[in-house]
């Protein structure tokens, strides 16, 4: 091994030669200039660290794993080295803000909410990339990237792997994309850490020594480790509740995303307006400017931008006057009702209150959560529902190792967990903000007037 690297939260993690290689291209630095968490920062000032120091730890956690793989499968040193490069890589596709910038032609702008049929809310269709595809390409066709990885052939077995192509080993994406996920266990330690929270601080040693790996090179952990794989996935769902989906973070960031959108649209401010201009950046010289500052030069002009809307919400972002809260629908469990109730109402009833209020009805922003749950599934599955599931989310589901059986099960299977009971329990929240840019008044009359609109 070369270089030694000392990491907060793994201490020292050793690289190869090739390793440290594909660490000092200008490609992979890119990913100093990509925060973590996105906007995260507004409500945890802490929270700046980046996706190169998380690409770093997530190498550092497989080097760990693969030392258990390889005496459990019979790994050959390239497998290995391969291995433990798609953990380096797989987050080197993130867009500026992450998943912020990603996701923009999903955004339904409130116009089109209040005011259009379903069938015509999303009219992209040339949509962005995603970050794994973005990383296939820089991994393939970045001149640096393929030098330190040897060439064409070798960029392409590694990208494969964080990607989850069919032509991938399928031992080693098994490793990779496993029900203990390697991303995930460094990003809840290190974001928690940054946050300053305690939620997302789990057993992470003791889960590692419990690993074992079968013959068909599926990841589980011992039976003595389940309150700790119960933890961690209990960390994952209050990490999600309480800073991933802060109500000011999800909010401002709701804000970025219809900016953007809006932006994109109009064909102004430098937005990319298709998967072609993404694509020409991501291979191009111009990768290096494709970080967070990137979208912070697009705020700053939009400030100033003929647009209404366009202008409100940027500088609702550039001056940190994140939009306000005016009022959230939490549902749990079964859908009962009244969350679809102020889905209609806000539907029906926004263009309305934006009249009364002044302003361009633009400046409401309605948004859900994604679905959040501690398993992506319950214990209480019939055959039929299970054997529908999905092949790639059986193998993302935690595993453990009961008995003398050759194969882990899955948690929520083991009767006297938690998660079987609660597997299948979702958690999601419809919030409706307003960008108010200082007016107080905008914020308590609306309150006033949708406060009953779930009843």
């Amino acid at each position: 091994m070369g270089k030694l690297i000392v990491d907060s939260i793994h201490g020292d993690i050793r690289l190869t030669d090739e390793e440290r290689g594909v660490i000092d291209t200008a490609s992979f630095q890119r990913l100093r200039s990509l925060k973590q968490l996105g906007m995260g920062q507004v409500t945890y000032p802490g929270a700046t660290h980046t996706r190169f120091a998380h690409s770093i730890g997530v190498l550092g956690i497989m080097a760990r794993v693969t030392d258990i793989a390889r005496e459990a499968l019979g790994l050959k040193d390239d497998q290995v080295k391969n291995i433990r490069l798609a953990g380096l890589l797989h987050d080197i596709g993130h867009y500026p803000y992450s998943h912020l910038m990603e996701v923009i032609d999903n955004v339904i702008l409130t116009e089109d909410f209040v005011g259009s049929d379903p069938k015509t809310l999303d009219a992209s269709k040339d949509k962005y990339q995603d970050h794994e595809e973005i990383g296939e390409l820089i991994v393939t066709q970045q001149g640096d990237i393929l030098a330190a990885l040897g060439g064409e052939q070798r960029a392409k077995q590694i990208a494969d792997l964080f990607r989850r192509n069919e032509t991938a080993d399928p031992q080693l994406s098994k490793l990779i994309h496993s029900s203990l996920d390697m991303d995930r266990l460094d990003y809840l330690i290190r974001d928690t850490k940054a946050a300053g929270v305690p939620y997302g601080q789990i057993d992470l040693n003791y889960l590692i020594n419990s690993l074992r790996v079968s013959k068909s090179g599926v990841i589980g952990v011992e039976r003595k480790a389940i309150t700790a794989l119960e933890h961690f996935a209990l960390a994952r769902f209050f990490m999600h509740k309480a800073v991933y989906f802060h109500k000011t973070t999800f909010g401002i960031e709701e804000a970025c995303r219809q900016l953007l959108r809006r932006c994109k649209n109009a064909a102004s401010h430098g937005v990319p307006i298709s998967s072609r201009e993404v694509r020409e950046i991501v291979t191009g010289e111009a990768l290096g400017t494709f970080t967070d500052a990137f979208v912070d030069r697009i705020i700053q002009n939009a400030t100033a931008d003929r647009d209404e809307c366009i202008r409100s919400l940027a500088q609702s972002i550039q001056n940190r006057r994140t939009p306000k809260l005016v009022k959230q629908v939490v549902e749990l469990g079964a859908e009962d009702g009244k969350g679809r109730l102020f889905k209609s109402e806000c539907k029906h009833q926004l263009s309305e209150l934006a009249a009364r209020l002044g302003i361009h009805v633009g400046r409401f922003l309605y948004a859900t959560t994604k679905p959040l749950a501690v398993e992506k599934r319950g214990g209480r599955l019939d055959v039929r529902a299970a054997r529908d599931l999905e092949s790639e989310e059986r193998d993302e589901l935690m595993k453990v190792f009961i008995g003398e059986n050759d194969e882990p099960i899955s948690l929520v299977d083991v009767p006297e967990t938690l998660l079987h009971h609660l597997g299948s329990q979702r958690w999601f929240a419809h919030r409706l903000y307003i960008v108010d840019n200082g007016n107080p008044e905008l914020v308590v009359r609306a309150r006033e007037a949708v406060a009953k609109w779930d009843t």
